[in-house]
């Protein structure tokens, strides 16, 4: 057992009373059998094939501050932080660290609950009991393991059957501190039969502090309900940041998510779909723009589990610096999973030699009548396209800044909310120019 693991074990057994006292009965249900999961698993290092390019353990070693006791932070990101893409009207929700903010009225369908995890697990146990912890994988993941132990509020969105959420959801969640920082937060979705909504989760981080978050997000979407997830990262090199992703989806079911890392330190995300009824169609993206010493790992598994299901899958990096990039995903498709239809492409950009991207694609087929295929490059810039450009009086900086945006176009192009599709291009317009990429408005005050 590390040292990283064992204490954060032995405070979990001082404290475990504190923990559930400021919890509820949904989510303390399996936490003690999570952080036994945990002692056994201990936090992955390099030799777990899982987490080869990504060991967690030495970042874990630090003694980080955790909010056990739920007091009340200082900050009030209503006043001190405006994040609304513009023309694009959300309904805009707030988390500083893990503790979710009471939310200002917004005009949501009646029946749609969105908000503290904690508090409407208390007003609708029955919900909350039927589904925390059933999709999320704590016996077999360190992380998801960890988090299922420590975690005490979140967020749930509800969308009960066949109602149409018309405006886009934001969720902000900020990490502040004065200290060296850990929080840990679930999201739950819960999005009925015939039912549509649209959420995008936008992760910051105040400068001064180091930062690990942990989130664990489990998504139940119901027969012939559309959803899209957009989860947009900028928050800053001294921020590490785990990120689990577990859903299922029903017959004739309609997602699409999209992952943007556009500053960080290191991240990781773990995303595992489970194609369960027929004809259910998934869209999944991703794009990370990464320099200095950032790190991206990207690991996925899409599961079809029942016939004429599609899925789609685009990951594109481009790395400068000393950064790296991880792409590993898997699409298994079942036996009985006829008619599938899958795609699976890795594409990463080394605009320097110092670099790294490591790209693993892979297939498991256990039904004959299917359509699937993969692919994964790593390259360079084309110095032929270099030439020309400059041969037309675009200068070597001008003429690489093109070249990098119009592969990462790819990737934006795939989101279906046109107005953030059109702030993207402009964020990461900025992040190549070497600025902040912020939403316009914006502003995290140290």
């Amino acid at each position: 057992m590390t040292h990283a693991a064992q204490q954060y074990i032995d405070l979990f057994r001082s404290a475990e009373e504190m923990i559930c006292r400021h919890s509820v009965p949904a989510m303390n249900a399996s936490r003690r059998e999570a952080m036994e999961a945990f002692s056994r698993l201990d936090w992955p290092g390099s030799k777990h094939e899982a987490y080869r390019y990504t060991a967690l353990a030495p970042l874990m070693e630090p003694d980080f501050a955790l909010n056990l006791n739920r007091l009340q932070m200082p900050a009030n990101p209503q006043d001190a932080f405006r994040c609304d893409v513009p023309n694009l009207s959300t309904a805009v929700y707030f988390t500083v660290n893990d503790t979710p903010l009471p939310a200002t009225h917004h005009l949501l369908p009646e029946g749609v609950l969105m908000g503290s995890l904690k508090e409407l697990a208390a007003q609708h146990p029955e919900l909350v009991e039927r589904h925390y912890g059933k999709l999320a994988r704590w016996q077999e993941d360190a992380p998801t393991a960890f988090n299922t132990a420590f975690a005490q509020d979140g967020v749930l969105l509800y969308v009960p059957r066949g109602i149409v959420v018309e405006k886009p959801i934001q969720l902000v969640n900020t990490l502040r501190s004065d200290v060296d920082f850990m929080a840990n937060r679930r999201l739950l979705i819960i999005i009925e039969e015939g039912a549509q909504a649209r959420l995008l989760v936008c992760d910051h981080a105040t400068a001064g502090s180091t930062y690990v978050s942990t989130q664990v997000t489990e998504a139940y979407i119901g027969e012939g309900a559309v959803f899209d997830l957009y989860e947009l990262e900028e928050t800053n090199a001294r921020t590490t940041r785990i990120n689990n992703l577990y859903m299922k989806q029903a017959a004739s079911s309609n997602v699409q998510i999209s992952t943007i890392s556009l500053t960080g330190g290191l991240t990781r995300n773990t995303i595992e779909v489970a194609l369960d009824g027929p004809d259910a169609e998934l869209n999944l993206s991703g794009m990370a723009i990464a320099d200095g010493q950032q790190h991206v790992d990207n690991h996925t598994t899409i599961l079809h589990n029942a016939p004429r299901c599609t899925s789609k899958e685009l990951m594109k990096y481009v790395l400068n610096d000393e950064a790296t990039g991880i792409f590993s995903g898997l699409v298994k498709v079942q036996p009985g999973a006829d008619k599938t239809i899958s795609e699976q492409t890795s594409r990463n950009l080394c605009a320097t030699t110092k670099a790294h991207a490591y790209a693993r694609p892979m297939l498991e087929i256990y039904a004959d009548d299917v359509k699937c295929s993969h692919g994964a490059t790593v390259g360079q810039l084309n110095e032929a396209a270099l030439f020309y450009m400059r041969q037309r009086g675009i200068s070597e900086a001008e003429a690489r800044l093109m070249l990098m945006f119009a592969f990462v176009g790819e990737a934006i192009d795939t989101i279906r909310m046109e107005a953030l599709k059109d702030r993207l291009h402009h964020l990461v317009e900025k992040r190549f120019c070497g600025e902040l990429g912020q939403c316009k408005g914006c502003k995290l005050s140290n």
